[in-house]
């Protein structure tokens, strides 16, 4: 049987056959049939807008790959600098290119003074530190300003590295300032994820000394985060990346729309909800109160997954191993009963409502002394290995500029009025 669908056009009656390639099927085949008539489908819904190589997610079936492989088997055999360069390079490195690599991340995580005594210490005390981190990455282009030059691979090289290294620097200062500590410089002799929590966390010791369970329940987080296909801030970044903007804005514009508590605040939510339900106890009149529409089950559904999000299952279970360290959240006992109680619950199943990765992460990050504020930085930090990925795949495939059409639904055409005749 082909693989195809036939479209009749009933006004004039011509039909078309049109193949199913990769799952998916041409809007330009369609467009042939019905000139002038646009595919309305606002948010993307069933829209593909790129062919990529990076991320494999069929929410079905609960499965995500990055690269082919596994995400299970990642979080469980890799670290994050390791994921960051197969998402970036397409392929696992032998040990002499994971060194290579390792070291020219390590040695970009500096910062420009200028960029912290000027600028970053010119945001008011109080200032979000997404929000400065969004603004801070933008600022980055103008530090360097042969990133313009995206068409050639070394100089785009140097600028996916120096990315990926100073994120957690700006993330880091962005919160020692927000909190009023000193600006503390990165430790070379340290792994990525120990010097981000170096930086972070020092303060008066010689050398900070993270807990390697920590240490590696983050390391994990990063993993999960790395790339997540076409979500909203992949999109806004292949969109810049499409006008050809350099990687610093693109990435910025990726950043602004984790922002959006839609997005990146997720986890947040589901803590300021468990706070609110207050006790186990509570949890069958809240369920209530979710099934007559009065409140959201936060850390529940995905707009993709329609089967469990296999990244809660890792982070669940890490979860654990924080707690182990840092004492249990108290919190842990109602997300326990909460999720116990949902899963069994006709009403959660027939929609096919399961917990998503939001659901316990921001419990770890809590749990580790991250302040709230903080969540969607976490986000960012691994999610831009992702990101520059993307941004490099989609040059690669020489992609025009991004240009939506609309339905345009405003008044017909009026003759204009002079002021004093309205």
């Amino acid at each position: 049987m082909a693989e195809s669908i036939t479209v009749t056009n009933n006004q004039t009656g011509e039909s078309r056959e049109i193949p199913i390639v990769n799952g998916g099927v041409s809007a330009a085949e369609f467009s042939k049939l019905v000139p002038g008539v646009w595919f309305h489908d606002p948010g993307f819904m069933v829209t593909s807008q790129a062919e990529s190589a990076i991320t494999y997610l069929d929410g079905e079936a609960g499965i995500l790959r990055y690269r082919g492989y596994p995400i299970e088997q990642l979080a469980e055999n890799s670290t994050f600098i390791e994921v960051a360069y197969l998402l970036v390079h397409g392929e696992l490195p032998t040990p002499e290119q994971l060194a290579v690599w390792t070291r020219e991340v390590t040695y970009h995580t500096y910062i420009h003074e200028n960029m912290r005594k000027r600028f970053l210490e010119g945001f008011n005390y109080d200032a979000h530190p997404m929000g400065m981190l969004v603004s801070a990455v933008a600022a980055l282009s103008t530090y360097y300003k042969e990133a313009k030059s995206i068409t050639d691979a070394p100089t785009l090289h140097k600028q996916i590295i120096r990315l990926i290294g100073k994120m957690p620097t700006l993330a880091a200062a962005a919160h020692r300032y927000s909190v009023g500590m000193p600006f503390v410089y990165p430790d070379n002799s340290l792994g990525y994820v120990e010097n981000f929590l170096s930086m972070m966390w020092k303060v008066a010791e010689p050398r900070y000394e993270p807990d390697p369970v920590l240490t590696r329940a983050l390391d994990i987080l990063f993993i999960l985060h790395a790339d997540h296909e076409q979500n909203c801030g992949t999109t806004a970044m292949r969109v810049v990346a499409s006008s050809h903007g350099d990687p610093y804005v693109a990435t910025a514009a990726a950043t602004a729309a984790l922002y959006g508590p839609r997005h990146g605040g997720a986890n947040e939510a589901v803590l300021k909800m468990l706070a609110k339900i207050g006790h186990v106890d509570n949890i069958p009149a809240f369920i209530e109160t979710v099934k007559s529409g009065k409140v959201k089950l936060e850390g529940f559904g995905h707009r993709v997954y329609k089967n469990f999000d296999p990244r809660a299952t890792i982070i669940k279970r890490t979860a654990y191993e924080v707690f182990e360290v840092t004492g249990k959240n108290p919190l842990l006992d109602i997300a326990l009963k909460l999720e116990e109680i949902a899963l069994a619950d006709d009403y959660f199943i027939s929609r096919r409502l399961y917990p998503n990765v939001d659901f316990y992460s921001g419990l770890i990050y809590q749990a580790m002394g991250f302040p709230p504020e903080m969540f969607t930085v976490l986000f960012a930090i691994p999610r831009t290995a992702g990101w520059l990925a993307h941004f490099q795949e989609l040059l690669d495939q020489d992609l025009k500029i991004a240009r939506p059409r609309q339905l345009y639904v405003g008044s017909g055409q009026r003759d204009f009025v002079p002021l004093d005749q309205r």
